[in-house]
């Protein structure tokens, strides 16, 4: 091991994407920095670098102890990387998932009747304070003067 690694490497073999392309695609996209640059997928890391990985709602940091190339399993990770994201991150992860359905995916289709009655749900209370509320047509602003 040289004690450094290419970054799109790096995030494969930290299991922090999926395949080495998405890691590419991520760096290119301007989501991956290394000690708060962004970076190429050609990029050399090395130990102690700090790498932020931004996947919608949430950036993702982790410091490197191991500058890898090869893929590891799941239980070596904690040798590989220090996982240092702030709690608020993760605050925001959460209420993201409260939320529900306010970000739905493109192209997923039509909200199915479960998806539809929990979004009223979401919704619903603000709008009910206006039920017994009768609004008056003829309102004018003349008649305050």
């Amino acid at each position: 091991m040289t004690g450094e690694a290419r970054i799109d490497k790096w995030l494969w073999a930290a299991r922090i994407f999926k395949t080495r392309s998405i890691a590419a695609d991520a760096c290119k996209n301007g989501r991956v920095m290394v000690n708060n640059v962004q970076v190429k997928p050609s990029r050399m890391v090395k130990v102690d670098d700090t790498v932020s990985v931004r996947k919608p709602p949430v950036t993702y940091s982790f410091k490197i102890l191991k500058a890898i190339e090869q893929r590891v399993g799941a239980k070596l990770l904690p040798e590989i990387y220090e996982n240092v994201t702030t709690a608020d991150q993760y605050e925001l992860l959460e209420m993201n998932r409260i939320s529900g359905f306010v970000d739905r995916a493109r192209g997923t289709g039509r909200p199915t009747k479960k998806d539809r009655r929990a979004m009223d749900a979401f919704v619903g209370p603000s709008l009910e304070a206006f039920n017994g509320f009768d609004f008056d047509d003829d309102w004018n602003d003349d008649e305050d003067d």
